[in-house]
């Protein structure tokens, strides 16, 4: 446990002694202000909820984290500075979860900047904080698994560009597999079960069950599952590139 915290403290350092971390975070926090007062209708809405905040999490975190994602293993690649991580007495585990968490922390970092939103919502009425509590919790596990997807792609290209491009595309498909549109013109030339399988597949189903309050336990398995097995994923691509 030492190794991983050492990793990711590390991590967490690269992150801030950067601008790019503040730019991220101020651009995260920027976006979810546009998405929420003006393509959500906020105000229009007046109503004490989060709704309108939460109901873009999906889209955001598709172009926020495969930006963060890009250089957790990339650069360590193009650097060569992989080969000089993997003579240190750590694992292949430990670095994985390091570099996971730290980027973990870095995100929930920048969530919880935005909690000013659920201080405005308390202040305009009465909301069931019950409800944003759980869209909280869901919004992380949601933003985990998109993080272990950015993490596994990073580790299969030197390319931080590349890296970038394809996780977004990835991102971007595991939220259109349960876009209504996308849905309808599905079910023109595939059967229903496929189509239904499909949907349950996709972040925005999933994580619209707790965005409406409701922790089911599918849903959280489901985040942790797929979470764990791009982790896996990342293990096996980086022990790949060892045995090259």
């Amino acid at each position: 446990m030492s190794i991983i915290s050492t990793i990711l403290k590390r991590e967490l350092r690269s992150y801030f002694l950067t601008p790019i971390a503040y730019v991220f975070i101020v651009v995260f926090l920027l976006l979810n202000g546009i998405c929420t007062f003006y393509f959500g209708d906020f105000w229009g809405r007046a109503q004490a909820d989060l709704v309108s905040f939460f109901s873009f999490h999906p889209w955001i975190y598709a172009i926020f984290i495969p930006a963060i994602s890009m250089r957790l293993w990339a650069e360590e690649r193009k650097t060569g500075s992989i080969e000089i991580l993997f003579t240190l007495p750590i694992t292949i585990t430990q670095a994985i979860l390091g570099k996971f968490l730290a980027g973990l922390v870095f995100i929930s970092v920048a969530l919880v900047l935005t909690m000013p939103m659920w201080i405005l919502v308390n202040y305009l009425g009465k909301p069931d904080n019950g409800v944003i509590a759980v869209c909280y919790l869901g919004s992380l596990l949601m933003a985990s698994c998109f993080l272990a997807i950015g993490a596994a792609v990073s580790a299969l290209t030197k390319n931080q560009v590349i890296a970038f491009v394809l996780s977004l595309l990835l991102c971007l498909l595991v939220n259109l597999l349960g876009f209504p549109v996308v849905i309808d013109q599905l079910r023109l030339f595939m059967p229903n079960i496929v189509i239904d399988t499909l949907r349950n597949l996709s972040f925005l189903t999933n994580f619209d069950t707790m965005s409406r309050g409701i922790i089911e336990l599918r849903s959280i398995v489901y985040f942790i599952t797929l979470t764990a097995f791009f982790l896996f994923a990342n293990a096996v691509f980086i022990e790949n590139k060892r045995a090259d």
